[in-house]
Formats: structure tokens, sequence, C-alpha cells
């Protein structure tokens, strides 16, 4: 699939080892990349929820409609369903503990 981003801040953050592990630390930036790696693989984001890969999860309540993707707890990759070029893709939202707020 292919992989956006909410944010040009968040595409630099995610796209380049050595800003990732600057802005998350070295243990959450090699699993973001892993996990950005998991999605592309992937041929639909129900093989990513059915298969557990990364324990992909659909969110409820305030955050319906978005998926997450473990990065070592408490931290969590948040992504959305889209649509580029006619083929089904995700929009990495944001890289977050959401269990505090």
């Amino acid at each position: 699939m292919i992989v956006l981003f909410k944010s040009k801040k968040l595409e630099a953050n995610c796209s380049s080892i050595a800003k990732a592990k600057k802005v998350y630390g070295d243990l959450r930036a090699a699993k973001i990349f892993q996990r950005i790696q998991e999605i592309e693989s992937a041929s639909s984001i129900e093989v990513l929820v059915s298969n557990r890969i990364g324990r992909c999860h659909a969110l409820t309540q305030n955050r319906a409609g978005q998926y997450a993707m473990d990065l070592g707890h408490p931290y969590r990759l948040i992504f959305e369903a889209v649509i580029a070029d006619d083929n089904e893709a995700v929009c990495v939202v944001e890289i977050v503990d959401y269990h505090g707020s």
C-alpha cells in the first residue's frame, strides 16, 4: 500500500532514520520504520488487522475510522484509510500516546 503523511513535518520525521532517532529515540525510530514497511508490504488494511501485524487494530469513539499499530508501550502509530491514485492507501496521522489523553 501507499503510505502518506498528514503533515510535511511528520513525513520528514518518519522518512529519515537519523531524524526519527533524534525525535523519537533509537528504539521507537526502528519500530516506526518497521511499521511503515509492514504497511507498504500489505495488500490492504484488513490484512494488517486480521493478521494482527504490529497489533494493528481499529480504534473507536473519538478515533473511529483510525487504526493503531504498536511502537512500544505506550506509543502508537495512528493512520487512516485513504484513496491515492485509485488505490487503497493509508495516511499516517500521528505518533502518540493516546492512553493518557
